[in-house]
């Protein structure tokens, strides 16, 4: 096996990988020694600090060194890297003044190089297929570097060139993390080891379609198909014509970086608005559409002067199965309405316990951790709390991390990191369950409907304080309309597919009247000012009459 498979493969192969090393082991070797190296040499220097006591003097030199060496080490490294930028309450603030420059703020490659790369790639001189360019990088990342220009037609655009030798390198790094997944498995609990080679899988299956630029175009135009009808979120076109492989050329966004806040805040933009809207896209990717941006760093997020967020560099997506999704939801409101045992049950579905595992002493224990990290409020809840909790049951239960979840955790745990650096006080629930309550109450699907019921019966009961509960919290929403949720409501419980909670309804209102009667007018009282009663009458009436419509049509 040559160089050249390994330097042109498009597609992750581990064991086309390990072949190949293995008959080139001294590679490996070298660079197994520069990584330890690095490292060894930097935790040296900040235990010299310490016993020295000179910490506080050299913390701004021992984060520079931290941030050139991930930038020696190369792309594996500086995403990693990329991801800690994201995450003020776990990195000190030296460090990650530091790592934010990994995201656009790498040394650039030869302008040379790049220019022809491009000709090659396009097969044409840049000067016929742009007006103008800038003579240098506008930014350069971990995998490529950006210029801006204009083209011919005048539309002012980026052009994504990849960096020189990147397949190689990559490859190489992937062989080693996987070689000391491996390693470590064996030591580790079987929970923890059991899917560590399958995540550095996944990890590489998606790099390597990071650097297919052409599969990144491809991935744009899904991800602006999903959210065409939202005029919040803007994705820039791609210009195919001038794109291969290794080059991408797109529209110019023209934004201010979302960590940036002073300018975001001159340019009269509301950090918590911008805030929803990233929290809002990001459960719509995951709970509605199941296509994800896996890499939402501050870097690929961008706040424009007309209040939109857009995102870019669209290499690292990954897509979910609609199980997955409705589960997802299932878990969101299991963990909110505190059903540990409901939410034992959606980890064996998501694949984070095995269908044979007895699940029983694992509720407490869920109960235990996971109630203290809500709170007593669902405003206390933080996405970053609850994993920490979370991975100390991993060593007590048998829990593991599924290799895609692997990308779904650091993508929620990165925006959040991202809210908290606009707005240190944010809690992702004030967003994320209004929004989780309006899908359930809308039910726009079946699968929506049965889980609005199984989220409303509890032990065959009606529970009212769930569906009082949920309708206030979906109220915080200020795009919630009460009316089409009644409608659609209503319509449900008229229709042969409501039929079984007509009856459920019935006996919990047969049940005890004076509860249930108070239970009743204490919900009106919740919805009476956005739902008057001739509302009501007049939605009830077009429902019936939208129903015997619809048998007559049925019946000629």
């Amino acid at each position: 096996m040559s160089q050249q498979p390994i330097a042109q493969s498009l597609r992750y192969d581990p064991i086309e990988i390990a072949q190949y090393y293995k008959y080139r082991p001294w590679r490996a070797i070298w660079r197994a020694i520069t990584i330890v190296w690095l490292f060894a040499w930097f935790v040296i220097g900040l235990k010299w600090d310490y016993w020295r006591q000179r910490e506080e003097e050299n913390k701004l030199k021992r984060a520079a060194q931290l941030r050139e060496m991930l930038t020696h080490l190369g792309p594996t490294f500086i995403k990693v890297g990329q991801a800690l930028s994201t995450r003020p309450d776990l990195v000190r603030k030296d460090f990650l003044e530091e790592l934010v420059k990994l995201q656009d703020q790498l040394p650039p490659f030869d302008n040379a190089i790049a220019f022809a790369r491009i000709e090659q790639e396009l097969g044409r001189p840049i000067g016929q297929m742009y007006g103008e360019i800038s003579p240098n990088p506008v930014a350069a990342a971990s995998l490529g570097q950006v210029y801006r220009a204009r083209l011919k037609t005048g539309e002012e655009v980026a052009v994504k060139v990849q960096r020189p030798n990147l397949r190689p390198i990559i490859t190489l790094d992937l062989y080693l993390m996987r070689w000391a997944a491996s390693w470590l498995a064996p030591w580790l609990p079987l929970n923890l080891g059991h899917d560590l080679t399958l995540i550095v899988d996944e990890f590489g299956t998606k790099l390597f379609e990071e650097i297919d630029y052409l599969n990144e175009g491809r991935n744009a135009e899904k991800f602006a198909s999903n959210f065409q009808n939202d005029p919040r979120v803007k994705v820039p076109a791609i210009y195919w014509r001038y794109c291969s492989s290794r080059v991408l050329t797109l529209e110019w966004i023209n934004g201010f970086k979302l960590t940036d806040t002073p300018a975001v805040k001159a340019a009269g933009l509301d950090t918590d608005t911008l805030i929803e809207i990233g929290v809002t896209s990001g459960l719509q990717q995951l709970l509605e559409y199941g296509f994800f941006h896996a890499d939402p760093h501050p870097g690929n997020l961008f706040a424009m002067p007309d209040g939109r967020m857009a995102y870019i560099d669209f290499g690292m997506m990954d897509q979910l199965e609609q199980s997955t999704k409705e589960t997802l939801v299932d878990a969101v409101v299991h963990l909110i309405n505190k059903d540990y045992d409901d939410l034992a049950a959606d980890f064996v579905n998501l694949g984070f316990l095995t269908p044979e595992t007895d699940i029983k002493p694992i509720v407490p224990a869920l109960e235990a951790v996971l109630g203290d990290a809500i709170g007593q409020n669902v405003g206390d809840f933080n996405f970053k709390t609850i994993t920490d909790k979370f991975s100390e049951l991993m060593y007590d239960y048998p829990f593991r991390v599924p290799a895609k979840f692997a990308l779904i955790i650091r993508s929620l745990v990165t925006q959040e990191g991202l809210a908290l650096s606009l707005n240190p006080q944010f809690k992702i629930v004030e967003v994320a369950y209004p929004y989780v309550a309006k899908r359930l109450l809308t039910g726009e699907t079946p699968q929506l409907r049965r889980r609005l019921i199984e989220v409303l019966f509890k032990d065959g009961k009606f529970k009212w304080q769930r569906l009082e509960n949920m309708i206030a919290i979906a109220r915080t929403d200020n795009n919630f309309d009460l009316l089409p949720t009644a409608q659609l409501g209503l319509q449900y419980l008229l229709s042969e597919e409501g039929s079984f909670l007509r009856r459920q309804l019935l006996l919990a209102l047969t049940e005890d009247d004076r509860l249930h009667t108070a239970e009743v007018r204490r919900l009106w009282d919740l919805v009476k000012d956005d739902l008057k009663p001739a509302q009501l009458f007049n939605v009830a009436l077009s429902v019936v009459a939208g129903n015997i419509l619809d048998e007559r049509a049925a019946l000629f």
